[in-house]
């Protein structure tokens, strides 16, 4: 007999999901070639992009879909390596940090890991890799 995970981990962690809802299994994403960008539903339903490395695995974080300006959604663009907002033009880099603003902050992180087949996605509460600080979302 099968039996999904629960849908919420003791961490608080959630599976992560495409736009309708669906569970997204990991070797789908882990399917396409590194440095590819992935955006599932993660925390609170908030999009979230997921990074497929080089030796192809899931980066340890998602970067959250949300513009620290004023909350917009924003493409990847493969081009320039960059997250951009069209909103008011705010650029990210590709590990969030703020390239051009008006955006204030880098973009929240999440933590990412594989269990089987299934993406969990977990509140990240620890340092910021990219600055040393406790993170502003916290």
């Amino acid at each position: 007999m099968f039996v999904p995970p629960q849908e919420v981990g003791e961490d608080g962690s959630i599976l992560a999901k495409d736009i309708n809802g669906n569970l997204i299994p990991a070797s789908q994403i882990l399917a396409k070639p590194p440095g590819t960008r992935a955006l599932v539903a993660g925390l609170a339903g908030e999009p979230t992009y997921l990074t497929v490395t080089k030796d192809n695995k899931l980066h340890s974080w998602g970067i959250v879909d949300n513009c620290t300006h004023l909350g917009c959604t924003f493409p990847w663009n493969p081009n320039e390596n960059q997250f951009q907002c069209p909103c008011h033009g705010s650029r990210y880099d590709h590990e969030g940090r703020v390239v051009r603003g008006p955006a204030p902050l880098p973009l929240q992180l999440a933590h990412v890991s594989v269990a089987g087949d299934y993406i969990r996605i977990a509140p990240w509460t620890d340092i910021d890799p990219r600055t040393g600080k406790k993170p502003w979302w916290v």
